[in-house]
This record gives C-alpha cells, sequence and structure tokens, in this order.
C-alpha cells in the first residue's frame, strides 16, 4: 500500500498542488505525500478567507459552538489515524502523539465553551456628569480574516490553538503547516468540511516557506498567529504593517530545585520535562538550579531517572519517550553544541551520543554562559545542571536569558515561591512540577524574545476580537 496523498483545501475543496514527499525523521522512510500550494493557490486561498469574514462574523455563537463540537467528536473518531501521522512524520513517540490528539480534542470542547462566552460588559457612564443618562455597552467583535503558522512539533494541537479560538470568535483561517508535518492539518482541514464549516472558515495550505511572507504582508489577512524561531517571528512583526499578530516563539526554560522540594519527585518531572520528544517542545527543560545544600543528592536521583525512564529510540515503540530529531542536520547540531560546550570546560554526565537521528539523553554541569547551549534554545535531548545558593541568585539566573516562556519551582516555601512568582520574568510558573506543563486552557505565552501575545483559548480570542463600545443614550 503506498503513501497516503493530501491536499490543500481552499474554499471548501481540496486542490491538486506540486506533490512532494513528506519522509520519517527516524528511518528516512516516505510516509506520505503532499501537495503543495502554488503562489496563485495560496493567493486564492487569502481570498477565500477574506470572503468567509463576513458569514462567519454573523454567525450565531450557538452554531459556532456546534461546528466546534463536531470538530472535537472527528478528531476523537480519527484519534489512531491522527496519532499515525504525527508519530511517522514528526518522528514523536506514539504515546505522545496519541497525547497530541486527545489535547486537540479538548482544545475544541474548550473552543466551544468559548464561542459562547464573548465578553459582554457595562461600563457606568454616569460615573462623569457628562454621562449622566447613558448606558456604556461594550463586545467584542471578530477582527476578521486570519493567517496561521504552526509548527512541525505539534502539528495537530498548536493548529488547533489557532484553528479553534478563531472559529469561536468568528474569523476565518487560513493555516500553513510546516513541510515537516502537514497531514495531520489536513487531515484537520478534512475534517472540518465534514463538520460543515461553510466554504472558506478553514483553509489548509501547505506550502513553500516563501508563502509566509505572501501571509504576512497581504492587507486582506487582518491577523497573523505564528509559532516557530524568533529570528522568523519578529521579521514578520517587522513587516506586518497594521495587522494583529500574536507570536510563540519557543525559550531555554529554567527549573528551580530547592532544597526543601521532594528530590525524586523533582528529578522524575525533570526527566521527562527535558527529554520528553527529545526535547523539542518550546517549554522542555533545559536548565536546572539546584540549591546548593541538595545538589548532590538531586544529581544522583536525576541521573538514575533517566536512566530509568527515558527510554530512547524508534518513535513506535510504546515504551520510548525520547525519539529521534526533527532531522539529521538538527542531530548533528545539537552534538555540536554539546562538543562546544565541552570545549569550554564543561562537564558530560551522560549521554550525547547520536545514532542517526537519535541522540541519547545528555546531561551536562558548567555550561559556559557565552556557549550556544547557555544561549540559544537548543531543542533538543541536552539538560545543564547549576548550583546556586539562595532565591535571590536562583531568580536571576533564571532571568538571565534571552527567553522568558516558563519556569519551573520546586519547593514546600510558599515564601521562595511567591518570590520566584514575581521577580522571573516570564510568562508562566509551574510550582512542583517541570517547566513543560501546560494545560489547553491556561493562558500560554511568553515575555522577551519569547513571544507577544498569548494562545489558551479565552486568552487567544481576546487577541482575535476588538473591542466596541456603544455608548446608550435613551431620550
Amino acid at each position: 500500500m503506498g503513501a497516503r496523498r493530501f491536499f490543500p483545501i481552499v474554499n471548501g475543496e481540496r486542490i491538486e498542488g506540486q506533490t512532494s514527499e513528506v519522509r520519517s525523521p527516524f528511518d528516512d522512510a516516505v510516509v506520505s505525500e503532499v501537495d503543495m500550494a502554488l503562489p496563485t493557490q495560496v493567493d486564492q486561498a487569502i481570498g477565500s478567507t477574506a470572503s468567509a469574514s463576513q458569514a462567519l462574523r454573523e454567525m450565531p455563537a450557538f452554531r459556532r459552538a456546534e461546528l466546534l463540537r463536531r470538530m472535537a467528536q472527528l478528531v476523537g473518531e480519527r484519534a489512531d489515524e491522527l496519532a499515525a501521522a504525527i508519530r511517522d512524520e514528526a518522528g514523536k513517540p506514539i504515546q505522545y502523539a496519541r497525547a497530541e490528539v486527545a489535547r486537540c480534542q479538548s482544545t475544541f470542547i474548550f473552543a466551544a465553551e468559548e464561542a459562547g462566552r464573548m465578553v459582554e460588559e457595562n461600563v457606568a457612564l454616569d460615573a462623569v456628569a457628562a454621562g449622566a443618562g447613558r448606558f456604556g455597552v461594550i463586545r467584542r467583535f471578530p477582527i476578521g480574516p486570519a493567517a496561521a503558522i504552526s509548527p512541525f512539533n505539534f502539528p495537530l494541537n498548536l493548529s488547533a490553538h489557532k484553528v479553534a479560538p478563531a472559529l469561536a470568535a468568528g474569523c476565518p483561517v487560513l493555516l500553513k503547516p510546516a513541510s515537516q508535518t502537514p497531514s495531520a492539518p489536513c487531515l484537520l482541514g478534512e475534517l472540518g468540511l465534514e463538520a460543515g464549516l461553510p466554504p472558506g472558515a478553514l483553509n489548509v495550505v501547505p506550502a513553500p516557506r516563501k508563502a509566509a511572507d505572501q501571509l504576512t504582508t497581504d492587507p486582506r489577512l487582518a491577523l497573523l498567529t505564528f509559532t516557530g524561531s524568533p529570528e522568523v517571528g519578529w521579521d514578520m512583526k517587522a513587516r506586518c504593517g497594521q495587522k494583529h499578530i500574536v507570536l510563540e516563539l519557543g525559550g531555554n526554560a529554567a527549573v528551580v530545585v530547592h532544597s526543601d522540594a521532594d528530590l525524586d519527585w523533582a528529578a522524575a518531572r525533570c526527566a521527562i520535562g527535558a527529554f520528553a520528544y527529545a526535547g523539542q517542545i518550546c517549554i522542555s527543560v533545559q536548565r536546572i538550579l539546584v540549591h546548593a545544600p541538595a545538589y548532590e543528592r538531586f544529581v544522583e536521583a536525576f541521573l538514575g531517572a533517566v536512566r530509568d525512564q527515558v527510554p530512547y529510540g524508534d518513535p513506535r515503540d510504546e515504551q520510548v519517550v525520547c525519539g529521534p530529531l526533527i532531522s539529521a542536520w538538527d542531530a548533528e547540531r545539537i552534538v555540536e553544541w554539546i562538543g562546544e560546550a565541552e570545549a569550554g570546560g564543561a562537564h558530560r554526565l551522560l549521554g550525547g551520543e547520536r545514532q542517526g537521528s537519535v541522540v541519547t539523553p545528555c546531561v551536562l554541569e558548567g555550561v559556559p554562559g557565552d556557549s550556544k547551549l547557555g544561549t540559544l534554545e537548543a531543542f533538543g535531548p541536552v539538560v545543564q545542571l547549576e548550583r546556586y545558593d539562595d532565591w535571590d541568585q536562583a531568580i536571576a539566573m533564571v532571568n538571565d536569558s534571552r527567553f522568558g516562556l516558563q519556569a519551573g519551582v520546586f519547593t514546600n516555601d510558599l515564601a521562595g515561591l511567591w518570590r520566584c512568582y514575581e521577580g522571573i520574568d516570564v510568562g508562566g510558573v509551574i510550582h512542583n512540577d517541570a517547566s513543560i506543563f501546560r494545560a489547553d486552557h491556561m493562558p500560554y505565552g511568553g515575555i522577551k524574545d519569547s513571544g507577544f501575545g498569548r494562545e489558551g483559548l479565552r486568552y487567544a480570542i481576546d487577541d482575535m476580537t476588538e473591542l466596541k463600545i456603544l455608548a446608550l443614550w435613551p431620550r
């Protein structure tokens, strides 16, 4: 049986483009074929998205909620197919691919609930003398046609985090998936057709990277929501003109482990937080800061947890936690970064060997602050250990980064935790767990080079709508 072929979906129809193969990052086998949209077809999709705006804006909230619930149901019915696509194209271990599908289903359910909870407020205009007798009514209105660019690492759920709140808000969406992982987003587009979305409400256009330029600069699109690298994201922001923009750009997340914490629990959670899906998660643990009195005890527990709880290799294996990097180039890059850190004085405690596109889970200490591992987002299976002496030093060490997405803090000292919450410059602080924790309805996003705006259904809807006030004066 040959590889399945996927097509762009434009204005409610599947269209043919330029067919290309998608290969597994694990063994280079052809796992699917996808038709990449041509520039003229991307332009057609932009026009279709813009044309659908008025109909979706006028659709009653209950109807949008019905469509979103139907999409959630269809995601559940096609769960095995979606998980297999994520596993094969992203190299994501099957246990995490299944979890991503389940999360996508929840994302659409949350969006359906939010469709019926769009904020309406009253403001007391008579708080000033000129407002006597007047009433202020505030509603949110959809911002208009949206462009969404999703990454390879969560091809389904991060697409859903853009598509679902946009549809809930009444904004049609043009989704461009990552070229390495187009199948799950294309399947999502097919489910939109099956669910009964109006033509143009969800267009899915796998396309070369140059298509992102069209989506960034075309004035017919009112919003751009992008997940990817800081270099690309900030360049888009500079070129998007008056378009609203939401950026989720990654990080090099730190976890603080204080001496009063349950060290075995912290070690186990940090092992998964650092090496699940080979560290290819924006909030993967890259830096572990350990209170000096507990350092040796924690290191022993952590290395044991990595050895015992992080099987690596074939993503089809039900037990595997750490699968391949997305490309052989990325595997080579991680090994080179490890070598650079060691040349600068870092000490390797575990792992770091390359086996094809798999790099064994690597633990380092003494990583130079000016090395690539010390300053950039690794996006790979490598973590560094450091000591700290007190809370102030820990907070300063976390903040010594160009990124600010999430951080974890293991402690039972609530005063120390509160100091971290107030002092650490990130979008989210996770207590007694690794930075990798995310619930799909919570606000998610960062500061500094980690991005601009927030995901998480209700919070994404805020970015996809505009407030309008009616100053009512009955006479």
